[in-house]
């Protein structure tokens, strides 16, 4: 969020996201004193979906030739500055009315990213798409880092009306249902409901596939700045800090002629002896052990798990997130934490929270940061339900 703030390149953004994120976006946005729309969807619909639904947003609240900046949330970029210099670059692409993705050089001949065949040069550090093709195998790969291919980010900037015709070209009966589902949403101050009915009848489909790989408009930017998607257990342990043999924590971990190893934990002490290159994930309602560097794994597993455990793979608690209920009248103390920052926020209910003997009262999606070391207390002085949804803040 914070490499689009710089006021003179953006807009305030819009989050799209589905709904049952809601509370932990409007955490984060606060937590970063960023003021946001939030579009909400009612279903899973893919990238392309997603990315109609926030340009026809847009371009009811400001316009069809509104420039729009498509970013994947879990994307990594370090070098920020950069970033904006190639944002900076595409700009004229988009306005001419072509849908422009960025490149990135690739390191590695990496099979799980998809590729772009670059074309004629359009303008210095652009160039027209000759085509997109999908994840290839090793050897596949590594032909195409020889020919000199670029592995398709997922981030596009475009004017919102050249994606909305795109897909009136291309999928009329997905547009109007989107049309629909915009139009008939319903707004509580800063989020926007898109409406059920009408969004679930958009087909679900990336946004590569549904524009991206059918458009003759689509061009490419050389990505100067660093890229990472985030999608792998390799990497995130490739961007977390790691110790001396090599193993990276959150959470608490004990190691004994142990190294390379990921541990993410919820709570329970991890242990591990004599082993290497391992992943290990513990939240309240599972424990993940799988290689760090086994890409595929996880979602056989999670296939399976809809078979065998369903109510696991719908109800999820993350690493550094839990609720907490109280009844009315309830008050409870909450001791601090050892070097670790909070974020309450009132998902259900009126609160009172105190800190070191001042006393602040909180209502529906009001929100409080708890330092470190800081012992609380928090009352429901409502006549019902309080429910708060605490975030564990990463270390300043």
């Amino acid at each position: 969020m914070k490499r689009a703030t710089d006021a003179t390149l953006f807009t305030p953004p819009v989050i799209i996201t589905h709904g049952s994120y809601r509370s932990l976006v409007a955490a984060q946005l606060d937590e970063l004193g960023v003021r946001a729309d939030i579009v909400l969807e009612p279903e899973a619909r893919a990238s392309g979906p997603a990315i109609l639904a926030g340009s026809l947003f847009i371009a009811r609240g400001r316009g069809n030739e509104a420039m729009v900046l498509a970013l994947a949330a879990d994307h990594v970029i370090r070098d920020v500055a950069a970033f904006r210099v190639d944002c900076r670059r595409a700009v004229g692409a988009a306005q001419s009315g072509h849908i422009v993705t960025f490149g990135i050089a690739p390191d590695r001949p990496a099979t799980g990213y998809g590729y772009i065949e670059a074309g004629a040069a359009m303008e210095p550090g652009i160039q027209a798409v000759n085509r997109f093709v999908e994840k290839p195998d090793a050897e596949t790969a590594a032909l195409y880092i020889r020919q000199g291919y670029l592995w398709n980010s997922g981030n596009f900037l475009f004017g919102a009306a050249a994606v909305i015709d795109a897909y009136g070209k291309t999928d009329p009966a997905t547009l109007a249902a989107l049309r629909e589902a915009v139009s008939r949403g319903r707004t509580e101050g800063q989020e926007h409901h898109l409406d059920a009915t009408a969004f679930n009848r958009a087909v679900s489909l990336s946004f590569d596939y549904a524009v991206m790989e059918k458009t003759s408009g689509a061009a490419v930017v050389s990505a100067s700045f660093d890229w990472s998607d985030v999608g792998s257990w390799a990497t995130i342990h490739e961007l977390s800090r790691r110790d001396a043999a090599g193993n990276a924590v959150k959470g608490e971990a004990a190691f004994v002629a142990a190294g390379d190893n990921l541990v993410l934990s919820d709570g329970p002490l991890v242990a591990l002896a004599g082993v290497s290159d391992l992943a290990v994930v513990v939240t309240r309602d599972a424990v993940l052990v799988t290689r760090r560097d086994d890409s595929t794994g996880v979602k056989k597993l999670v296939e399976q798990l809809k078979q065998s455990h369903a109510p696991l793979t719908r109800q999820h608690n993350f690493p550094g997130i839990r609720h907490m209920d109280l009844a009315s009248g309830e008050r409870v103390s909450v001791p601090g934490i050892l070097g670790q920052a909070r974020h309450w926020l009132v998902l259900i209910g009126t609160a009172s929270v105190t800190i070191g003997g001042a006393t602040r009262y909180l209502q529906k999606a009001e929100s409080v940061q708890i330092p470190p070391e800081a012992e609380c207390a928090l009352e429901n002085t409502g006549p019902g339900a309080l429910r708060i949804v605490e975030i564990e803040l990463p270390p300043s």
